[in-house]
């Protein structure tokens, strides 16, 4: 599907990081002028402080103009150590279909769940790779058919190294979220990559929100040197040895080293 038909079916505002995931907390509901209205959290900081809450998550109208489903997306910098993620998606999924009672369906209307998407992108994996875990009716015995929807629940796991892959078709999806999330590659050298490769109109806002993602993993790089820099400090590398590993003047060693222990203090 062309980029600019897909955007047109995003209904609303995606919602960022507002939806906690805690089961009776996932919708709002609140009573006005006899009417009960119900929609997606948007809990306040204090309220849903601690809370885990979804990374993106919005609403696509199909192309019939009636159904509708649910994407919810998800990012991981890197794959986590105490949890398999595979088990976490199908924990937020399942809190997706859940959390559509009162909200998207009423009573027992079981037929009216819509369909959900939940799509993990992991960086920084070892391939790049993409499954899709989805449920599946295995007949043993008879060939009786049951109705209703298998299709209701959708994970979609991408794996992305932290190499871009080279323009094949097979690495077509992979390329661009490489690019896009490239702590190498400037603002401009994605924006070309974005306009020539996947022919994505180049406007004034994707320009502003491309420049957002290269600080952002500017600051991540800068993060990750000050981690580097004071571990080797704590165990006793001189700033001459520690220069020249992180590949930094010995000024700007002593400078990290100085800010970072006046915060301490």
């Amino acid at each position: 599907m062309d980029p600019q038909e897909a955007v047109s079916y995003i209904e609303g505002d995606p919602l960022s990081s507002v939806i906690p995931i805690e089961p009776g907390l996932t919708n709002a509901m609140k009573d006005k002028d006899g009417q009960r209205i119900v929609g997606m959290n948007t809990e306040n900081a204090e309220i849903a402080e601690g809370l885990i809450r979804f990374d993106i998550i919005f609403y696509v109208r199909m192309k019939d103009g009636v159904s509708q489903i649910i994407v919810n997306l998800e990012a991981q910098k890197d794959g986590p150590v105490h949890y398999h993620v595979l088990n976490r998606a199908i924990f937020y999924i399942s809190r997706l279909v859940s959390s559509q009672k009162e909200r998207d369906f009423t009573g027992t209307n079981y037929n009216d769940i819509k369909r959900v998407f939940s799509i993990w992108v992991c960086m920084n994996m070892d391939e790049n790779s993409m499954d899709q875990v989805h449920l599946t009716d295995d007949k043993f015995l008879g060939t009786y058919r049951w109705e209703g929807r298998i299709d209701l629940l959708n994970i979609v796991l991408i794996g992305i190294t932290g190499k871009i892959p080279e323009h094949d078709e097979r690495y077509e999806l992979h390329r661009l979220l490489s690019a896009l999330l490239s702590k190498e590659l400037s603002a401009d050298e994605k924006l070309e990559i974005m306009k020539s490769e996947y022919s994505i109109p180049i406007d004034y806002k994707l320009r502003k929100d491309v420049s957002a993602v290269c600080n952002l993993g500017e600051g991540i790089r800068y993060e990750e040197n000050v981690k580097v820099v004071m571990n080797m400090h704590k165990e006793g590398y001189s700033t001459e040895q520690i220069a020249k590993i992180v590949e930094k003047t010995v000024e700007e060693v002593e400078a990290i080293i100085k800010k970072k222990e006046l915060v301490l203090v």
